[in-house]
């Protein structure tokens, strides 16, 4: 909990030190009512007193409760700024780390969970410093305060206040120890039920097409039901703090009366006067000394769960990245190069190799191709390019220095990515062909169309209202897969970079649209080097090198047509999508 603290910025811990200030101040003033008020008694039975100075003393007790109000209100404004400030500054740092994950990290936490500790973790956190600012500072100062205040004036109403406060804490401690270890639980349940509301959400058209909303519908309920019992059990183990709270309070008061009572009685007149004054003054500072001590139970009973979520934002932010920065952002002497060096790798939690003794290399201007069957390692090969993941052995290079040795920007710059899945943002269909940062200025508008018009999206585009400033929804979801690749396609060619990547990115295209798409976009990116990852025969027949892949291993590298003569594997796939005719005629 306190490693988080050291995000308060300078502002923040200034304002931290007014708010102590303060509450000092308003304690100060709240301690010096119940001396007025003795003063109003003793000038009440007193004879000769006049009205004036009874009105004097009630005067200067508006003016503690007025000062009080005030100091409050300062306090409040002070602690709000500070938790807030607090909670935009640790949310910037969970966003920029995550943003920092690879993807072995990703999958780790998990997006649903990121999403909780992104969010409701950081909002525990910030309820506990805005609260805690007023109470946590206000409360032990109070208390001991007030217990000075009472020591001389009464053993027994001393023993009898020491007797609450043990009961309190009693019953706050049994508390803290059955409600703690739910509350990490709570938490995880959180992340649950974000996981299978995104995943309902993200595949409705699909639980619709398999009438699964029933199924769906019992997925979120068990969880849903869980998160309830487990916050119903917190909330009715906390609830019996606020009748335990009423019963030590009023009976605090009770037994400070009855044991006031029995004094005076058996008390003197002249010891009656200060007996009674004593007595309303203990009263008022008791309740001082329990009140400081309900407000310490507050903060307990929200200590654990800010605690436990304290916990899990840590995890995030102490997470060791696997991909680190490299220092490298310079000019390089080689230029749109790809090479892999006896390159192998396998997952973070994987036993065995995906990919194994992996050599080539490809030449600005060349296109090279990467066939096999599911599950060969044809993405995860290119994926070592960006350094989504490192490879295990051997180097890969890009134009001549091992990606390690780049910072990512600099490597990022260099490569036009397109995803397997096509990712599409949120925006007009400008912003989206023209996201992110190339090193170089941004695309003109021109640059833009061009780009789509060889990504063959033009049709598509300009029959949208607005046309290039048509609104893209969250996810691409008002147009087609082929229009969401075709999309992102034309992003990757606007952004002009040396090495473009293609990952399985022409699936969703018919025929004529790939054969078309391909042929301009070899016309585009003649002075780049193309990889591209397939199914399909028809998209890499012309490539410069095709790389056959089969259980991880290379076992073909040429031509379309050497490969139909020497590799088998090669052979297989072939003949599986096109006929001897149609490939001898290719």
């Amino acid at each position: 909990m306190f490693k988080l603290f050291k995000n308060l910025s300078k502002k923040d811990l200034l304002y931290v030190v007014i708010c102590v200030v303060l509450i000092v101040f308003q304690v100060w003033i709240e301690l010096k009512l119940p001396d007025y008020m003795s003063t109003i008694t003793r000038l009440v039975q007193t004879e000769g007193s006049t009205m004036s100075e009874i009105i004097k003393q009630g005067a200067y007790m508006l003016a503690c409760a007025g000062g009080s109000l005030l100091s409050a209100i300062i306090v409040g404004y002070f602690a709000a700024n500070v938790a807030a400030s607090f909670s935009k500054t640790v949310r910037g740092k969970i966003f920029s780390q995550v943003e920092n994950f690879s993807t072995s990290e990703i999958k780790k936490f998990q997006t649903s969970s990121l999403i909780t500790r992104t969010t409701n973790d950081v909002t525990q956190v910030e309820m506990l410093i805005g609260m805690g600012l007023q109470m946590m500072a206000k409360a032990p100062i109070m208390a001991v305060w007030a217990i000075m205040k009472i020591l001389n004036k009464g053993v027994e109403w001393s023993i009898l206040t020491a007797c609450c406060v043990v009961v309190l804490l009693v019953t706050v401690g049994i508390l803290m120890i059955i409600v703690l270890p739910r509350f990490e639980k709570v938490q995880k349940t959180i992340d649950k039920i974000n996981g299978v509301t995104s995943e309902n959400l993200s595949g409705i058209r699909v639980i619709r097409a398999f009438n699964a909303e029933k199924f769906q519908k019992t997925r979120f309920e068990e969880v849903n039901n869980t998160l309830t019992n487990m916050q119903l059990f917190n909330q009715r183990c906390f609830a019996i703090m606020m009748p335990m709270m009423n019963i030590v309070m009023h009976g605090l008061t009770l037994g400070i009366y009855i044991i006031g009572a029995t004094l005076i009685e058996s008390a003197g007149m002249v010891d009656k006067i200060t007996l009674f004054s004593n007595m309303v003054v203990f009263s008022s500072y008791g309740m001082q000394v329990i009140m400081s001590f309900l407000m310490l139970a507050m903060i307990f009973m929200m200590w654990p769960r800010a605690q436990i979520s304290a916990k899990r934002i840590n995890e995030v932010l102490d997470e060791e990245l696997s991909i680190k920065d490299g220092d490298f952002d310079g000019e390089t002497k080689e230029t749109g190069t790809v090479e892999f060096k006896n390159v192998s790798f396998k997952y973070p939690d994987a036993d065995e190799y995906l990919l194994k003794n992996i050599s080539f290399k490809a030449k600005k201007g060349e296109t090279i191709a990467f066939i096999g069957s599911t599950g060969s390692g044809k993405s995860s090969l290119i994926n070592l390019i960006p350094r989504f993941y490192d490879a295990t052995d051997g180097e890969v290079l890009v134009d001549g220095v091992n990606v390690k040795d780049y910072t990512q920007k600099a490597l990022h710059n260099k490569i036009g990515y397109i995803s397997q899945k096509a990712v599409i943002f949120t925006g007009t269909i400008a912003e989206n062909v023209a996201y992110g940062d190339n090193g170089k200025k941004k695309p003109t508008k021109e640059e833009i169309k061009k780009a789509i018009k060889v990504a063959q999206g033009t049709d598509f585009v300009e029959k949208m209202d607005k046309q290039y400033d048509a609104h893209i929804a969250r996810g691409g979801t008002n147009v087609s897969g082929g229009q969401k690749q075709r999309l992102s396609i034309a992003r990757a060619i606007a952004k002009n970079p040396e090495i473009y990547i293609f990952d399985d990115s022409f699936s969703a295209l018919d025929y004529k649209t790939d054969a078309t798409l391909r042929k301009e976009l070899k016309k585009h990116t003649k002075d780049a080097t193309s990889m591209i990852v397939a199914q399909r025969i028809g998209t890499i027949i012309n490539a410069d090198k095709i790389m056959v892949l089969d259980k991880g291993e290379c076992v073909g590298m040429g031509t379309h047509k050497e490969l139909l003569k020497n590799c088998e594997v090669y052979k297989e796939i072939a003949l599986s999508q096109l006929s001897e005719e149609e490939l001898n005629n290719a």
